[in-house]
């Protein structure tokens, strides 16, 4: 997932103190991984009985904002295993039986706001069980758009969002990133819809059906994650971009994607001579209205993207393949807990950043490298300084900073490839993902094979790295690396003379792209006068330019000063976008305001809540909540 700060995460599923995760001491990164790592966001317990196919049939009912129909499950049952536990999130069961249609005794647990339930079947000897079901309305994983909150305006659509663990939510299964599972499903919709999943497209042009609707099959054979199974419906279209490749979107949107997409085959060819075969079949492209909550889901075969990415310009195509590189980091190799979640965002920024550096050039590579290091600071900041323990890679689950699992975990790769050489290190990640395939990994499991494959007892090498104070330790170590990009240091140069009281048409923006816009509005003092403002507004056509990331920049510098001519465009904004990185700091800029901020965020809000997906909902209304007691 690109950019989906673990900060969001903490927000919309965090746990009671009683259930955090246990920090590692240091010893415990010499320990092999357990076969189930212990994970506190899951009520499963795979040790005695663990899902390991999921067959879903589904109907998707646009009235009533429901899925249902049902789950066959195969449960692999130690010996002796009375029962298996479920996670339910709302979920409204009809029945639970056998597959002669015996019924087996189930109930439902007390719930937990954000984990829900525990499902508890008994299995009566069976190894597979099958659950009639409906998903609830307002289910935290599905959003529900009406026609008019599409491009085309003529057709309603869903869309799912798994991770971390809101799947549960509308598939009854072990809902842990720990617990790989395959799967398929058979969709059926409303004529003249599509639907699409993260899995092979066994029926792409849909099969009718006796009552008038169409139904779509889809397979997974390779063991997943749960939080990967993902859907899609709506009025799609197609097309291709490559033998292996292609975009679907709304017809009115499928030129632009696909001309914005044009260069994923060379992506592929990349990151397959980095680390070894892409091993999931297709690797298509799904762009979504703009209500998705992030800017790209990295569901295998099907990639789903904001539309936020699509500037014209090709600058925000490293969202593309930040997903791609998580078809090994997260999809192949995956966070057995979300306590380690930097094994899988750390590692694919990592990756995403060689794929770019190899299609596009070291110094476009050097300038996102340069601009993560910028922000890692920055979170590191935001949390309380060096010593704070959300700054840590290995800790409580869903409660490191920022987007430091991104960019904290990128750099201690970097830092390593730095010490032991490029060529080692590629040789070393090739091996990692092939001797880990399909498997889950914590960090102790990193690094005792870090230790065992590639450090081999070189006691000055081990030093020189620092493992476990990178991975289990708070703040920077000394021998982080830093990338510096040229193209960012001569924006560097505009925003001193900027800053010293230069014009602001004397700043030349030609041909910039996102990431240098984001470098000179990031650096600019939050502080200004009225006047100014103005001059910025209007010499750099900031509150109308058509770039989102542009837009939300500038009114991290409006809001603070209460910019009153940026506000129509800043309501407008938040209505038309509903990614959580752009709009979370706007609405905490706001409510930092007191209560001028919190008039103009709640009256925006009203406006934009239902177009927002339920966890940018939830997200908004904490933040207009206040702190908590």
């Amino acid at each position: 997932m690109r950019l989906a700060t673990s900060a969001a995460l903490l927000l919309m599923t965090s746990v009671s103190g009683a259930a955090l995760a246990q920090d590692a001491p240091v010893a415990a990164a010499t320990a092999a991984p357990a076969s189930f790592a212990e994970d506190v966001w899951t009520y499963a317990e795979p040790e005695t009985a663990r899902v390991s196919h999921v067959d879903l049939d589904l109907v998707t009912d646009f009235d009533n904002k429901r899925l249902y129909g049902t789950a066959v499950l195969d449960v692999v049952a130690e010996p002796g295993a009375k029962s298996v536990v479920l996670d339910d999130n709302g979920l409204q069961i009809q029945s639970i039986t056998d597959m002669d249609g015996n019924a087996l005794p189930y109930t439902v647990g007390k719930s937990d706001d954000q984990l829900g339930s525990p499902l508890t079947v008994e299995l009566n000897g069976n190894d597979k069980i099958k659950i009639t079901y409906a998903s609830a309305p307002g289910a935290d994983a599905l959003q529900w758009l009406p026609k008019e909150a599409t491009a085309g305006r003529q057709k309603p659509y869903l869309f799912s969002q798994g991770q971390p663990i809101n799947n549960r939510s509308w598939i009854p299964t072990q809902d842990s990133p720990g617990i790989r599972q395959t799967w398929d499903a058979r969709i059926t919709v409303p004529k003249g819809l599509v639907a699409v999943m993260s899995g092979d497209k066994l029926t792409p042009d849909g099969v009718p059906t006796a009552d008038g609707r169409v139904s779509y099959r889809f397979k997974m054979d390779n063991p997943v994650p749960p939080y990967l199974i993902a859907l899609a419906v709506g009025n799609l279209a197609f097309q291709k971009l490559g033998p292996n490749s292609g975009v679907y979107t709304e017809p009115e949107l499928i030129d632009a994607a696909a001309s914005e997409f044009q260069d994923v085959e060379k992506m592929i060819s990349a990151a397959e001579d980095l680390y070894g075969p892409y091993r999931w079949g297709r690797y298509d492209m799904l762009v979504l209205p703009p209500s998705f909550p992030y800017g790209g889901m990295e569901n295998p075969t099907l990639t789903f993207l904001t539309p936020t990415i699509i500037t014209g310009d090709r600058s925000n195509t490293d969202v593309v393949a930040h997903e791609l590189a998580h078809s090994w980091s997260g999809n192949l190799v995956t966070n057995a807990t979300w306590s380690d979640s930097w094994l899988n965002e750390g590692f694919t920024t990592y990756f995403e950043n060689r794929i770019m550096e190899a299609v596009y050039g070291p110094e476009r590579a050097a300038m996102y490298a340069d601009l993560d290091y910028a922000q890692m600071l920055k979170d590191i900041e935001n949390a309380g300084g060096m010593d704070a323990p959300a700054t840590r890679l290995h800790g409580e689950p869903g409660a490191t900073a920022g987007q430091l699992d991104y960019f904290k975990g990128s750099t201690f790769l970097r830092t390593i490839e730095k010490a032991v050489g490029r060529e080692r290190f590629d040789e070393y990640l090739r091996g990692y993902f092939d001797r880990h395939a399909f498997q889950p990994q914590t960090s102790a499991g990193f690094l005792t094979d870090l230790r065992t494959n590639l450090i081999k007892g070189d006691t000055q090498l081990e030093n020189q790295l620092q493992l476990d104070e990178w991975a289990y330790q708070p703040g920077l170590p000394n021998n982080a690396v830093h990338v510096r990009s040229s193209t960012l240091a001569e924006v560097d140069r505009e925003l001193a003379a900027f800053n010293a009281g230069g014009p602001a048409s004397a700043v030349d923006t030609d041909g910039w792209s996102t990431q240098q816009w984001l470098r000179f509005l990031r650096g600019v003092p939050k502080q200004q006068t009225a006047a100014r403002l103005k001059e910025m507004d209007k010499g750099l056509n900031l509150s109308n330019s058509t770039n989102p990331y542009v837009r939300s920049a500038w009114y991290e510098i409006a809001i603070p000063n209460r910019y009153e001519p940026a506000v129509p465009s800043l309501k407008n904004y938040l209505n038309s976008v509903g990614r959580m990185l752009l709009i979370r700091p706007l609405y905490q800029a706001l409510e930092a305001q007191g209560d001028w901020g919190h008039a103009i965020a709640a009256d925006a809000f009203a406006q934009a809540k239902p177009g927002y997906h339920p966890m940018a909902q939830a997200m908004t209304e904490q933040i207009l909540a206040g702190p908590s007691q």
